[in-house]
């Protein structure tokens, strides 16, 4: 592992945002006492979203009960769910005026159902307010119990999306208590439904074009048809180190190529995050 840092390249500039819907829709998240994977995650493309009043909300608290290698996301202990929290999260996503909304979650290996019974009351509550809002659920493994997983099926949402991060042998040093099978199994049982399966990865952590070719295959051979790619940013120097910035040139490669292998619709790009754009996966006639 190297952790001698690299210069970051003109390429990952970001913009920062400063417009009034920006604002506004920073203080409707901190008014309602709300948590976004945008600032928890420190993600490159928070400016650009929020002015355009759009946000990717994370439940279940903010402090997760795992802690991988990659993620600014706190890690602890968490305090109990609060049962009001999918009711405001539906009443501020119809306040913003959302056509599409994304949730996330931290994960919740705490509790007996892995914080399923909440995430389908969130994505009820979203329907009922907001029945002409479509919906993407970025959900967690929930420890591979399936059960869990058809809770948020039964719901409902448009798309479900679980990432697989990074290329197998990289899996072990990157999460902490995911695994490489696993999240190939979720993804399995999502397109067992009849929902859309999407996934994400990172590069630039060390991984190989031939891994990255085998991952491609790998979320194919699971069904699913969907993918983002995006540059990794280290967090904080305590966090895995960045290996490479990958130029743009080959994320377009890796669409590409990915396309050609039978992938429906990928976003790729050295500041694509999982959520970014999302509403485009649900306009590619999946």
């Amino acid at each position: 592992m190297n952790n001698n840092p690299i210069h970051k390249p003109g390429w990952l500039k970001i913009n920062l945002g400063n417009n009034k819907r920006f604002s506004e829709t920073g203080s409707l998240i901190s008014s309602q006492n709300l948590h976004t994977i945008c600032q928890s995650g420190r993600c490159p493309n928070l400016g650009e979203c929020w002015n355009r009043g759009s946000a990717t909300f994370m439940i279940c608290g903010d402090v997760c009960t795992r802690s991988c290698k990659f993620c600014n996301t706190k890690t602890g202990r968490p305090s109990q769910l609060d049962a009001g929290e999918p009711l405001r999260i539906a009443l501020s996503i119809k306040q913003l005026k959302l056509n599409h909304a994304v949730i996330t979650s931290v994960d919740r290996d705490d509790l007996t159902d892995f914080g399923a019974l909440h995430w389908a009351e969130t994505v009820k509550q979203i329907h009922l307010h907001n029945p002409d809002t479509t919906i993407e659920t970025l959900v967690p493994d929930f420890m591979g119990n399936v059960d869990s997983l058809n809770l948020v099926v039964e719901a409902h949402p448009d798309i479900i999306s679980h990432n697989m991060e990074t290329v197998h042998r990289l899996t072990p040093a990157v999460r902490s208590a995911a695994r490489y099978e696993r999240s190939l199994s979720v993804l399995k049982n999502i397109t067992q439904s009849d929902i859309p399966a999407k996934t994400g990865l990172m590069l630039g952590m060390g991984e190989t074009e031939d891994e990255v070719i085998e991952l491609m295959n790998d979320v194919l051979s699971a069904g699913c048809r969907l993918m983002s790619i995006g540059q990794y940013l280290q967090p904080s120097r305590n966090h895995f180190p960045v290996v490479e910035y990958v130029h743009p040139d080959i994320f377009t490669k890796y669409r590409e190529k990915a396309l050609s292998l039978g992938f429906r619709h990928v976003e790729s790009g050295p500041l694509v995050r999982s959520s970014y754009h999302s509403e485009n996966f649900l306009q590619s006639n999946v």
